[in-house]
């Protein structure tokens, strides 16, 4: 229960609440290689890292999969498709051994009816979190932008003279 109190998604929750959490959800235990879930599967759940590490791996137009991130202890992912019902955005891979904490949409049903209170600072930590990747995606991106704009102006060819 302790490591709970570390994970940003289970900030100001109660004892009470914390210890309600460790009795009902699964671990997931998972190896080196080991894929959680791919790009477009269906979601169902969504998890938090306990130990070990995992990659984030998005799939390009042309099919090239690129690593967008890597996760470590308390770090939370497959919260998108929980709230979106939309397919996964990502493949996520174990990069070693790790011990994941699952929950499933029945699971943030079932906090939802017996404590409406913690279920409701759950989604807020949730927001928050997805509030601040897009915040860090949003620098990322006008970074880029600015970057090929500085290229292409940089090697654009003079205008030929008629």
């Amino acid at each position: 229960m302790a490591q709970l109190r570390e994970v940003g998604l289970f900030g100001a929750l109660s004892d009470e609440f914390l210890e309600h959490l460790v009795s009902t959800l699964s671990v997931l235990r998972v190896m080196v290689g080991d894929t959680i879930f791919r790009e477009g599967d269906p979601a169902r759940e969504m998890y938090v890292v306990l130990e070990g590490e995992i990659e984030v791996l998005k799939k390009s137009r042309r099919g090239r999969e690129t690593r967008v991130a890597i996760l470590g202890p308390n770090d939370t992912f497959g919260e998108m498709s929980i709230i979106d019902m939309q397919p996964r955005s990502a493949t996520v891979r174990a990069l070693g051994s790790a011990r994941l904490l699952r929950i499933s949409t029945e699971e943030m049903d079932a906090l939802y009816r017996h404590d409406l209170k913690s279920y409701t600072l759950i989604v807020l930590n949730i927001a928050r979190d997805l509030s601040r990747r897009l915040r860090v995606t949003d620098g990322l991106l006008a970074d880029f932008t600015a970057n090929v704009l500085e290229e292409y102006v940089a090697n654009k060819p003079a205008p030929s003279k008629p």
